[in-house]
């Protein structure tokens, strides 16, 4: 494997960062932090062939400061479908920001006002979105802003993940269990996790989906 960084980014008067997301779609990258610091930059490559490959250069298309959160930026989700951002802060507010004539505007605003948000996720197909909060809550809506459900989990949340096909949300905890439920908010069961360390907590969590293996009997298309 060969990485290559070819662009350092200072993110002005040496705010710490407390999430970074990518937007492979389009190559937007969301910069979350401390005191609501919030960016959205793209990143276009130059160059073709070789040097595009493996030392092109990257031009700073976008550096947008988008203002509206107050608070330390701890959470942020593209939905690369329907071209939309969501964040939230340490308080709980969460933003969703809508692209037009090329920047970034506010749509839409929610605030619990009980919990901090410690994750959310877009469905695959940008229909849906799960966002779990640290006391346990689970609300799911659509891309339309209006809720779908909510439910109070018995447990502390700190990650959660659609499955693929969005039949399936994996919910993980502080203390690294992982717990199936289906679209609607129902248990199916736990993940069962194998580790020889304890004390290893989980850092992160993504669903890939596997290609599917030709039917018996199926000839594969040649190459």
């Amino acid at each position: 494997m060969f990485i290559y960084l070819n662009k350092k980014i200072a993110i002005p008067n040496g705010v710490k960062l407390r999430t970074c997301q990518w937007n492979a779609e389009e190559g937007f990258i969301a910069c979350g932090g401390e005191s609501g610091l919030l960016k959205v930059l793209k990143l276009v490559s130059s160059g073709t062939g070789r040097e595009r490959g493996i030392a092109g250069t990257s031009n700073l298309t976008m550096n947008q400061t988008m203002e509206g959160h107050s608070d330390a930026v701890v959470c942020a989700a593209w939905n690369e479908v329907h071209k939309k951002l969501t964040t939230s802060d340490e308080t709980g507010l969460i933003i969703v920001w809508m692209l037009h004539k090329g920047m970034w505007f506010e749509e839409m605003i929610n605030n619990r006002n009980k919990s901090v948000v410690r994750d959310m996720k877009w469905c695959a197909d940008g229909q849906k979105i799960c966002i779990c909060y640290e006391d346990g809550a689970v609300i799911v809506g659509g891309v339309d802003g209006n809720r779908i459900w909510g439910k109070e989990l018995k447990m502390q949340l700190q990650f959660c993940e659609w499955s693929p096909d969005a039949k399936r949300i994996l919910f993980v905890t502080p203390q690294g269990e992982c717990h199936i439920y289906d679209a609607v908010g129902n248990s199916i069961a736990r993940v069962p996790l194998f580790s020889d360390d304890s004390t290893a907590r989980i850092a992160g969590i993504h669903w890939c989906a596997l290609p599917r293996a030709p039917a018996p009997g199926r000839a594969r298309a040649p190459a």
